[in-house]
């Protein structure tokens, strides 16, 4: 199995900033795309930003210019940085792998999520 640990949520006002970090452990086969999502209360969950296992990324339109996600490979580790922080960006934000365990057989894999609210 893949585990998925997030953390760096928080309280910040708004303009901060916040820095996310995701880490997979566990019987990893390999790990392919990894990806931030954030659900608010009476919201669908959606894609913040994705990256692929060689770098290439995409953002959410209201994620652009403001969040840049990156991964350590190293590390299995994925980030999302997060600046000029708005009170929309409020939400329970978590972290996604698309991965194969030690069967390989590849699966999405979720956090149990990290809680981001900004205050105006």
């Amino acid at each position: 199995q893949v585990q998925l640990v997030e953390s760096g949520g928080g309280l910040v006002q708004a303009g901060g900033s916040l820095r996310l970090s995701c880490a997979a452990s566990g019987s990893i086969f390999s790990i392919n795309a990894m990806g931030w999502y954030r659900q608010a209360p009476g919201k669908q969950r959606e894609l913040v930003a994705g990256i692929t296992s060689g770098g290439s990324t995409n953002y959410a339109d209201s994620a652009k210019g403001r969040f840049t996600i990156s991964r350590d490979n190293a590390k299995n580790t994925v980030y999302l940085q997060m600046n000029s922080l708005k009170p929309e960006d409020t939400a329970v934000y978590y972290c996604n792998a698309d991965a194969s365990g030690s069967r390989r057989i590849r699966d999405d894999y979720w956090g149990q999520g990290t809680q981001v609210t900004v205050s105006s």
